[in-house]
């Protein structure tokens, strides 16, 4: 048994650890470094916070957790409090005195887990402390979280995370765990060199989210899918709806509003108040549905929401899983929605092309953008897709789009022939290149204005798709884009088509080209499948589920005067085992999951009262 077994039950009220937390609790506990690679709702928390608590009771001082978001911060530390933990955190939101009284508690050694941004961990003042504590041997364990954030290959490079190689440099003997969801082989090297983590012990969980059903349609009228999806899915549960850009979002927000949904705006270009106080109620309160740039969600604890939606495509697959994954953190039923189209691609090409980065950064980017448009043009199991492309081998999961209901598949071959053929043609007879509109309209054999101008109706193979639908054209250039076929190439804000290498195989007809019929009507509610369990409450009787009606109705009331959300006092599913047991005393409530023996000494005698009357 693990020496550290006894905290988790007495701090965190769990019975058993989790997939490879023990292993990894228990080295870093013992004085290892670690990179971990857990995904979302895995519970990499506890990863550091057990060896803090662990290493403080053994008189090893504090660990310093470097997190790059406020929200989480004070999530975590109020959490943390709630369990009987000291914990603190050190960043804007105190006043003078307040981080002051901070600071003197940590160089008192009288914290456990101490909270900071990476820009505060580096500054002169901060390590200056660290110096202080070091010296009288009260600096106990480093845990950088969001690790990915150091990577210009990740999702999200934060360039204030390259400094934090100052913490080996300058504490070499002190122990470092680095944590993220999300790194893909090359990402993950670069964790390595940048951290200089080289001796670190590498731990990862699998990549599943079993809980997760995942869904990607074709984009065709985007708002209305998007309030199909929620209202026949979804009504009145949480959700995040993600946008590429700002004024997309507010357009999402106010449609869904009017609709009837408590729809809330989240982005960089709103007021910080304003900012603050959406997150604030979408983490207290039920069935609120954020709609966000990528601004919003790193780091976000809220467990139950139900489902993510993309309605533009991420830029790559580590962007969409690490998303996704804020979805169903509780374990429980949950779904992974996204909208695609012909302009998404193009879209993020351009971005691409028009970044100052260098040639070899964007030809990186090529690729992982690749990689995600072969996931959503993919026939087979979304699921087997998403975990090969992280080197996890697996098998179809009965549970996502494509196992429920495997797409029809249709020959694109001839129609990829005529449309590279016209691509080759256009920019022969004029030396120019051309967009995928205009292309399209040649092969259809539209008269407009811009084939009569450029006198394309006389390129040979005007009018040869005339049987193509625009919806089937645009399905087979999405398809030549991710094998590599077609090329989008930006310059001064227009796109226009290239041929590739891999163009000739395709003309020639040695490469088939198949493609899946549109599923831009999909949205029916569907079975789940033996992958995803129930609601928390499913299955209470009628006695119960009053219980825990009341339950709920109580917690709310205490997390509003703690100022925290919810479920850092009780899970649902903690609610829902409390409700099932009917305790008569706080010896029937020993045991159930979530309740440790501060939260039951706190709240041991509330629960009962709610529970009897």
């Amino acid at each position: 048994m693990s020496p550290h077994l006894p905290i988790l039950r007495e701090i965190f009220g769990y019975d058993a650890f989790r997939g490879p937390q023990q292993a990894i609790i228990d080295h870093v506990a013992a004085g290892g470094d670690a990179l971990v690679l857990m995904p979302t709702g895995g519970g990499k928390s506890l990863c550091y916070q057990i060896p803090a608590i662990a290493r403080q009771r053994a008189g090893q001082g504090i660990t310093v957790v470097v997190s790059p978001l406020i929200a989480l911060m004070h999530d975590q530390v109020g959490a943390l409090h709630e369990a009987g933990v000291s914990a603190a955190f050190l960043n804007s939101t105190l006043s003078s005195e307040e981080a002051s009284d901070v600071e003197r508690r940590l160089l008192r050694g009288e914290i456990t887990l101490l909270y900071a941004a990476p820009e505060r961990v580096t500054n002169g003042r901060f390590l200056a402390q660290m110096d202080s504590l070091q010296e009288r041997g009260l600096l106990s364990l480093f845990a950088i979280d969001e690790a990915h954030c150091v990577s210009q290959w990740g999702h999200d490079f934060r360039p204030e995370y390259r400094g934090l190689s100052v913490l080996h440099e300058r504490y070499p003997s002190v122990p470092r765990v680095a944590l993220t969801a999300t790194a893909d082989a090359l990402t993950r090297a670069d964790i390595v060199e940048r951290l200089q983590l080289e001796s670190a012990e590498l731990f990862i969980s699998s990549f599943d989210r079993p809980n997760i059903r995942y869904t990607i349609v074709e984009k065709k009228d985007a708002s209305t899918q998007l309030l199909r999806f929620i209202e026949r899915e979804h009504p009145e549960e949480a959700g995040v709806v993600y946008c590429q850009s700002r004024k997309r979002v507010e357009e999402i927000a106010v449609m869904l509003c009017e609709a009837g949904i408590h729809a809330l705006p989240y982005h960089a270009g709103l007021d910080t108040a304003v900012r603050q106080r959406h997150q604030n109620e979408f983490l207290r309160e039920e069935g609120v549905v954020m709609v966000a740039t990528v601004a919003f969600g790193m780091g976000i604890d809220k467990p139950d929401v139900r489902f993510v939606a993309h309605l533009d495509m991420p830029k790559n697959i580590e962007g969409y899983y690490q998303e996704t994954g804020r979805a169903g953190r509780d374990g429980l039923a949950s779904d992974a929605w996204m909208a695609y189209g012909l302009q998404d691609v193009v879209n993020q090409r351009r971005m691409i092309d028009e970044s100052p980065a260098g040639e070899d950064f964007k030809q990186v980017m090529r690729g992982k953008l690749d990689a995600l448009l072969a996931l959503a043009e993919a026939t087979d199991c979304r699921r087997v897709r998403l975990l090969g492309y992280f080197g996890e081998p697996s098998t179809p999961c009965g549970n996502c789009d494509n196992c429920l209901h495997p797409p029809q598949v249709w020959d694109g071959t001839d129609a990829a022939r005529k449309l590279l053929s016209t691509v080759y043609r256009t920019h022969q007879s004029s030396g120019h290149h051309f967009g995928a509109g205009h292309t399209m309209d040649i092969v259809r054999g539209k008269k407009t204005e811009k084939v009569a101008q450029r006198g394309h109706e006389s390129i040979s193979t005007f009018g040869l798709g005339a049987d193509y639908s625009e919806q089937q054209l645009r399905a087979v250039m999405r398809q030549l884009i991710a094998i590599g076929a077609l090329h989008v190439h930006t310059d001064d804000g227009f796109s226009t088509l290239h041929l590739t290498e891999a163009s000739r195989a395709v003309l020639k007809g040695d490469v088939p080209v198949q493609l899946r019929e549109s599923t831009s009507q999909r949205g029916d509610k569907r079975p789940r499948t033996r992958n995803a369990p129930a609601p928390a409450a499913a299955n209470l009787g009628q006695d119960a589920m009053v219980r825990y009606i009341h339950l709920k109705a109580w917690r709310a009331e205490v997390a509003k005067e703690h100022n925290l959300p919810a479920y850092v006092i009780f899970h649902d599913a903690t609610l829902a085992a409390i409700a099932q047991a009917a305790p008569q005393s706080l010896s029937d409530l020993q045991g159930i999951s979530g309740l440790g023996v501060k939260k039951l000494e706190a709240y041991g005698a509330q629960v009962l009262k709610v529970c009897k009357d």
